[in-house]
């Protein structure tokens, strides 16, 4: 299987934060290969600067190749299938949009803890 890290994962699993679980990390662990978005650092960048997440987003940047995690970038096809998500719904996070975007294209598994993005169907698997 090949899954693609939201944000808080990628943190759980490079901090060994136990809210990733022995479940989580038994998926990271027996998967294929794990991507991390470079959404996600954008993230971290900005919600570390407001205070939102404890993380240093150079340091978050580098521990993605240090995890033995594959980098995915943002491609403009990427950008173009948010498009086609639905709008109306309880999700409308830009970062977690675009991380649904890009498990849809590639297609990846996006492995999550927010049971909200369950709503876009058989790519997301929450733990």
């Amino acid at each position: 299987m090949r899954i693609l890290l939201d944000s808080h994962l990628f943190i759980w699993a490079v901090t060994d934060h136990p809210k990733l679980g022995r479940n989580g990390r038994q998926i990271i662990e027996e998967a294929d290969e794990v991507y991390v978005s470079a959404v996600s650092i954008w993230e971290i960048a900005i919600k570390s600067k407001l205070g939102k997440i404890d993380a240093d987003p150079e340091a978050m940047a580098h521990a993605i190749g240090e995890s033995g995690f594959i980098e995915l970038p943002i491609s403009s096809r990427h950008a173009a299938h948010v498009g086609k998500l639905p709008v109306d719904g309880e999700h409308k996070d830009p970062f977690d949009r675009l991380l649904v975007a890009q498990s849809m294209v590639e297609p990846l598994v996006l492995l999550t803890a927010d049971s909200k993005l369950s709503a876009y169907g058989g790519l997301v698997r929450c733990i």
